[in-house]
């Protein structure tokens, strides 16, 4: 089979898979949504910068980070049983920490903490086991580990004090995201892409500062090591397979079943950016938070997750559900009562 087939077979793959899961994992989850006696309103894994926490004090974290319950047969086979077709894991969130052992940066769970196990590598195991495809989340853009991080020309509506780390490198001037994208973002994506096995898609996030240059740079890198990969539309610049969402976005109609792949970067058509392949996906939580935060108990119901994903489905688009692991690496049990509930209705 040669790669056009492969990438063909990804695509109609993807368009019948219909129901996935995403989990948000790391450091914040110890936090739970809360610092020094402070609350977030907002999400769970936003809180380094929601309470501009310095990275020393932040990264200190690391050292306490031992989810001793983790099981990655235990959360695949939630997927599985759920009727979910695939499974998506933050490989690293915006503050920076890779959950995999990383030879680009030591800031991962493997080298930083005493838990010291690649999770990455452990998930790819499990959704081998049980038959769920594996993908990857990866922040390209932003990190608030590195003094070039991107998101420094952004002004306003991130979900903290600022979308890149103003606190503790301040502000715009003298900051040159192409050096943190050759140094890290670039080679992590690389080993990602290299050292997991076949991953069914990247779930690339926010793009502001990265250029249509390094867009195309890594989907041609992703492309190069895994032509059947799909990359998501949160890559930037129109380098992308699918459409995502907003973040919990249930459209009231279906988006355009889609156009010439040179059309791909076209404007928005009824408040969509155009799928060439009329791939769509909309990510969404079960509560109001994706990463764990412990007060956080506005679940939705498993008839709301049973109806929205008819609903999602019947327009083709496919529903990926995040679920907020403790620190602990439990998938708390209202997640796991919703979930199964949904799936007998």
């Amino acid at each position: 089979m040669n790669d056009g087939q492969n990438i063909a077979a990804s695509r109609e793959w993807f368009r019948r898979a219909g129901y996935g899961m995403m989990a948000h994992f790391g450091l914040y989850s110890i936090l739970g949504g809360e610092w020094e006696g402070r609350r977030t309103p907002s999400y769970g894994e936003w809180a380094q910068s929601y309470f501009a926490i310095p990275n020393e004090r932040y990264g200190a974290l690391a050292r306490a980070f031992n989810p001793a319950l983790f099981d990655a047969d235990e959360w695949i086979r939630l997927a599985r049983d759920a009727g979910m077709r695939y499974f998506v894991f933050t490989s690293k969130h915006h503050d920076g920490f890779a959950l995999y052992r990383s030879e680009v940066d030591r800031y991962n769970i493997a080298d930083a903490t005493p838990f010291g196990r690649d999770i990455v590598a452990e998930l790819a195991e499990a959704c081998y086991k049980y038959g769920v495809r594996f993908g990857l989340y990866y922040s390209q853009e932003l990190d608030w580990h590195e003094p070039d991080g991107g998101g420094y020309d952004r002004r306003g509506g991130c979900s903290g004090v600022s979308w890149h780390n103003s606190w503790d490198f301040g502000g715009e001037e003298g900051k040159d995201f192409t050096r943190c994208f050759e140094r890290k973002i670039k080679p992590q994506v690389e080993e990602i892409v290299t050292k997991y096995g076949p991953l069914c898609l990247l779930w690339f996030d926010v793009p502001h500062t990265i250029s249509r240059e390094q867009s195309l740079e890594l989907s041609a890198l992703v492309k190069k090591h895994q032509p059947a990969c799909l990359i998501n539309s949160r890559i930037g610049n129109g380098a992308y397979d699918y459409v995502s969402l907003g973040d919990n976005e249930i459209p009231r109609s279906a988006p355009p079943a889609g156009m010439d792949p040179s059309a791909a970067d076209a404007n928005a058509l009824g408040g969509y950016k155009y799928s060439p392949y009329g791939l769509y996906e909309s990510a969404c939580t079960l509560n109001d938070t994706w990463g764990f935060k412990y007060f956080d108990q506005n679940w939705k119901s498993a008839e709301t997750i049973a109806k929205n994903r008819a609903h999602l489905n019947a327009m083709g688009v496919n529903y990926l559900v995040n679920v907020g692991p403790d620190a602990l690496g439990r998938i708390p049990s209202f997640s796991r009562d919703i979930l199964l509930r949904a799936a007998e209705l």
